[in-house]
């Protein structure tokens, strides 16, 4: 370490910028000295771990540290592919609000999420512009929730459909959320208390097809259902796991 002192932050940068080519590598070598860490967290070390998309201010937030852009990148998009992840949050979802009330969790990143009512029946519905995700690109939307403390009426089966507008696109498929024991469980959990069902898949292939829709809405109506909890919808490449 006495030697590298000796060296200027102009030599030392450029150390750091051959031996961290990957994220992972930029992270270790912070940890090595204060002159280190402030020449790995820089933006000229983190620029050449973005996608060339990354300027795009219409797809994602200005964000000024590179470091910062790519953390936030890591949580919309499969850093591997460079493809786009997408989460429809609970905010921008069409739900009667008559039969929801929202609740903190601070195991969503947004801070509040709606909890379902004692109500007869439920419909749900995220849209979103078919051009803020990736072309050519096979996607799965998938609905994140889980239950509150008490919870009933969703072992029935609910119909999941996922279409676009413009391009004639529509697929249903039908869904437990609540399986009883023993049946089959097509959830996934998360690890976190979230859970997550598919919805359906799509492709889009250049990005102008108009409005993707996601919607999930009972099927038959027979008990009163409660305590669902909706985190919102999440748009994924189909090989994303």
């Amino acid at each position: 370490m006495w030697g590298f002192s000796l060296l200027g932050n102009e030599v030392i940068s450029r150390i750091i910028f051959l031996a961290a080519t990957t994220p992972r590598d930029a992270c270790r070598v912070a940890c090595v000295s204060p002159v280190f860490r402030s020449i790995a967290d820089s933006d000229e070390v983190w620029r050449q771990f973005l996608p060339p998309d990354h300027r795009d201010g219409v797809v994602l937030p200005q964000i000024s540290s590179k470091k910062s852009l790519y953390l936030h990148l890591c949580r919309n998009r499969n850093m591997k592919s460079g493809k786009k992840c997408f989460m429809i949050g609970a905010r921008e979802l069409a739900i009667d609000q008559r039969y929801w009330t929202w609740i903190a969790e601070p195991n969503s990143r947004f801070g509040q999420v709606p909890q379902l009512l004692c109500v007869d029946q439920f419909h749900i519905v995220g849209r979103m512009e078919m051009k803020m995700l990736s072309t050519e690109t096979r996607y799965a939307a998938y609905l994140v929730f889980r239950f509150g403390e008490y919870r009933g009426g969703f072992d029935g089966p609910a119909e999941s459909r996922v279409s676009i507008e413009s391009h004639g696109h529509r697929e249903w498929s039908t869904v437990i959320l609540d399986p009883r024991e023993g049946e089959p469980r097509s959830m996934r959990e998360h690890g976190d208390g979230w859970l997550e069902i598919k919805m359906g898949e799509f492709y889009n292939e250049n990005g102008d097809d108009g409005i993707l829709e996601c919607s999930l809405k009972e099927v038959v109506n027979k008990t009163r259902k409660y305590g669902l909890v909706v985190a919102g919808i999440q748009i994924r490449p189909k090989e994303m796991y």
